[in-house]
């Protein structure tokens, strides 16, 4: 996809982060924009400033978990704008402890949001950009898929997230080669970001009532917590540099986008293990200090309760 200019643009968990960062730079390249969060207070923020700046946009509070809800996203940006050119199934939330302390809740609302919301994305937008294919001849499309560099790797205590994600590269990559078999003017691409200050780690706050914490958080989920927090909010690079990266991607045809292309040596290892079929390395192997901490914080914390 080379022209965005008066082109459409859907972006889901568009009111902060990355979302939010999409839209900035959507609307500098001049095109229309249909918003989704769940949150909103801040989806109508982003409205609000976007509007401001003469932006055409449109936003809708949507559960992604919800096919129908992606469905009457879609429907609106149809009704507004007659047809949708770029996609972000963006949507995401983040869970972490040790993967058997994880509820069932836990699991609903992690792969809710961050596989089924990419899910019904792609099995509805798809469709609608198709048809907006075979009517003319000169569409161009594309959809984003936001993995994360935990869809590559498995970090430990993260094992619920970690399994969202890789389910994400996998849709992703298939999507792509379903589009080249049928030699669809669409292209696809997946956004692994490493440690980038969004609101992710803080994603509970969002967290619907249907799938609520049904216990409290054990030793391991708050140390997970704290480490992730600590990581996302020192993160050097930032969520709209990956957004200029993710657009230049996009108009390059480019299917992986990385935020930090050096933590693609974990990827290379894991890979490694795979082919050499040798038990998985360990990622603190290098920083041993790390995975000490974290153990003796988690005994801490199991003996404190």
């Amino acid at each position: 996809m080379k022209n965005f200019q008066g082109k459409v643009a859907v972006i889901t968990g568009g009111a902060s982060g990355l979302g939010r960062e999409f839209a900035n730079v959507a609307a500098r390249l001049g095109m229309k924009l249909v918003l989704a969060d769940v949150q909103r207070d801040a989806l109508d923020r982003a409205r609000d400033e976007l509007a401001a700046q003469g932006v055409a946009v449109q936003a809708l509070v949507c559960d992604v978990r919800k096919g129908e809800q992606v469905q009457a996203l879609a429907d609106a940006a149809m009704e507004a704008f007659g047809a949708v050119h770029l996609v972000f199934n963006n949507a995401g939330v983040g869970s972490g402890g040790l993967i058997w302390e994880n509820t069932e809740a836990d699991w609903e609302w992690v792969l809710g949001v961050n596989v089924w919301g990419v899910i019904h994305g792609v099995r509805i937008f798809t469709k609608l950009m198709l048809e907006a294919a075979a009517r003319d001849p000169e569409f161009e499309g594309h959809i984003v898929n936001t993995a994360s560099m935990a869809g590559l790797v498995n970090a430990p205590a993260m094992g619920v997230y970690n399994v969202s994600k890789h389910a994400v590269v996998s849709l992703s990559e298939t999507l792509y080669q379903d589009l080249q078999l049928v030699q669809a003017p669409i292209g696809a691409s997946v956004l692994c970001p490493y440690f980038v200050p969004t609101g992710i780690s803080q994603s509970h706050r969002n967290r619907p009532a249907d799938v609520r914490m049904t216990q409290g958080p054990t030793a391991s989920q708050l140390v997970s917590q704290a480490m992730t927090d600590k990581a996302v909010t020192s993160g050097k690079v930032s969520a709209a540099e990956v957004a200029e990266v993710t657009f230049k991607a996009i108009a390059d045809g480019q299917f992986y986008i990385y935020s930090h292309p050096s933590a693609l040596a974990g990827v290379r290892e894991r890979m490694e293990d795979v082919l050499a079929q040798r038990n998985p390395s360990d990622p603190y192997q290098g920083n041993p200090q790390v995975r000490d901490l974290l153990r003796a914080k988690m005994q801490a914390g199991a003996g404190s309760r």
